[in-house]
């Protein structure tokens, strides 16, 4: 194992989503973390091997009974020896399970108990269904995303689920596994998408306090709205992205578009972004995108291609990096951020439901015999 949470152990009750992202984050980065899988997992009616699962890569899985109670002393045993825990159910399931904070704490007092939901672990809706659309339209986020004129359009699952879920949790994890390292205490992190998703939008919540920003889609400095701020077709039919904020990024902007700062004398002057980009639209659509890229991109513009899933990987940026990697024949970003003395890697690739079962029960101290016994009562796989 590698990566600057090695030597940390971290159980995951298996869920979708969040939970698994913030559990991949952390094996990434060197963590054991056993993922504790259902006898049937659920169906969630995707037709994808288990490779394609790229959420579940780098850790081993354990399935159990959790009707069961040889299962759930099973999961608690495991427990015993964790760092940390992690689950997404709703509140009050893994109380009812026997898997609740309490009992955990009772029997490891310096247990990180990391819990991911949507609305929260209370509230009036904490009980309701939800998923990321509905976590980001109460924050105001998704309001703020869309174009003049336009609906409010969801960024894929990327700020709830994945941006206001998985990455808090992970960081409140690693931020309790600190605290409890010197306090000897553990501790609940109540990871909610809604919270999340909302901190997210700080600096946003901070322009509209100032009067800089304003309810009106596509309108804004960062919402498509400014003509040197969003997305322009090429004549291929292809896109690119331009990012030119500060003057001196967008005098380069005018010089590589043959314009000059008569053509656009104040870029911050929001009556004029409408005509400014009505104007550059048609002038980004007179060139391929391959012949933008040649005459902007590595330059200060602030200008990258919009490139499709197919495209990213293969770009020279990308490659020389390494951000993208091949496990088991599927391509898939590489563990991140990266660390110069204690580098994170995949360290199993994406595991069957119960695949570990015998090997990680006997590697935590179970014997031969405990574990033949929980297989003949159907406690575990």
């Amino acid at each position: 194992m590698s990566g600057p949470l090695t030597g940390f152990k971290v159980i995951e009750l298996a869920g979708i989503g969040p939970g698994p992202m913030c559990a991949m984050l952390l094996a990434d980065l060197g963590a054991e973390v056993i993922r504790i899988d259902r006898l049937e997992p659920a169906d969630l009616g995707l037709d994808r091997g288990r490779q394609f699962n790229v959420l579940n890569r780098g850790r081993r899985s354990v399935a159990v009974d959790l009707k069961s109670p040889d299962g759930i002393e099973t999961v608690l045993r495991l427990i015993d020896q964790a760092d940390a825990l992690i689950e997404g159910f709703r509140p009050g399931v893994t109380e009812r399970l026997g898997l609740g904070p309490e009992v955990c704490f009772a029997r490891n007092p310096k247990l990180v108990y990391g819990r991911m939901t949507g609305w929260g672990q209370e509230g009036p809706m904490a009980h309701a269904a939800g998923h990321d659309i509905n976590y980001i339209a109460l924050t105001g986020a998704l309001s703020a995303i869309g174009t003049t004129g336009g609906p409010p359009v969801p960024p894929l699952n990327l700020v709830g689920d994945f941006g206001g879920g998985a990455l808090y949790l992970a960081f409140g994890v690693c931020a309790g596994l600190l605290e409890s390292q010197r306090s000897g205490e553990g501790q609940v992190v109540d990871a909610a998408m809604v919270d999340g998703a909302a901190s997210l939008m700080s600096a946003i919540y901070g322009l509209y306090a100032a009067g800089s920003w304003n309810d009106e889609r596509g309108a804004n400095l960062l919402d498509t709205g400014a003509h040197f701020y969003g997305t322009y077709e090429c004549s291929d039919g292809e896109w690119v992205s331009v990012g030119s904020i500060e003057k001196r990024f967008h005098d380069i902007l005018l010089e590589k578009l043959g314009l000059t700062e008569d053509d656009i004398p104040d870029r911050m002057d929001r009556d004029r972004w409408v005509e400014h980009k009505k104007n550059l639209t048609a002038l980004f659509l007179s060139k391929t995108r391959a012949e933008w890229c040649e005459l902007m991109e590595g330059t200060d513009i602030c200008f990258a291609p919009v490139l499709s899933l197919s495209e990213a990987p293969k770009h020279p940026h990308m490659a020389a990096r390494g951000t993208f990697i091949e496990v088991e024949g599927v391509v898939q970003p590489a563990p991140a951020p990266r660390f110069s003395r204690t580098p994170g890697e995949v360290h199993h690739p994406v595991p069957e439901p119960g695949q570990h079962t015998q090997e990680v029960l006997l590697a935590w101290g179970w014997s031969v015999d405990e574990v033949s016994g929980l297989r003949a009562n159907g406690a575990i796989a």
